[in-house]
């Protein structure tokens, strides 16, 4: 099986891990951090807002079983892409929607993805979308935390 990667921050990690690890067709996910500045970033430093890395969830998946314009449609359901450098009480740019894309398939199906929402939503959708940078695996106590503690959902 070849497997792809997709890379998301949507708020919190936890649900967006939550989400996304229970699908058919994810073979993986873990919670960590992208897009920042300094090499092994703790959480502790991405909370500091100084950082530039957002919490993300990087996903392995095969395409076989699930393509990523349904990742996207999952992405857009779980938080509000309205809202900038927030997810409901959660508040700076570690929280901020972006989608890192791994290659100009990606890149390409995020634009017009982030289109369809905004015409869809008749709202200004403030996703970021980037290229992928290095991804950080988060702390071990952050993967799968909600699982973890018998929880499903942290949305507010």
């Amino acid at each position: 099986m070849k497997t792809k990667k997709a890379t998301f921050g949507a708020g919190c990690f936890w649900h967006v891990e939550e989400t996304f690890r229970k699908l058919r067709g994810v073979v993986n996910t873990a919670a960590g951090y992208m897009g920042g500045t300094i090499k092994n970033p703790t959480y502790e430093q991405v909370c500091t807002d100084k950082t530039g890395y957002a919490e993300v969830v990087q996903i392995e998946y095969d395409p076989d079983e699930i393509t990523y314009e349904s990742l996207l449609d999952i992405f857009w359901s779980i938080h509000d892409p309205t809202q900038l450098n927030r997810q409901g009480p959660d508040i700076g740019t570690q929280y901020r929607s972006v989608i890192f894309y791994h290659d100009d398939d990606q890149k390409n199906t995020a634009i017009k993805s982030k289109s369809e929402q905004e015409k869809k939503k008749k709202k200004r959708i403030v996703t970021e979308i980037s290229k992928s940078t290095m991804f950080y695996k988060a702390e071990d106590y952050h993967q799968r935390y909600l699982e973890k503690r018998g929880m499903f959902s942290c949305k507010f």
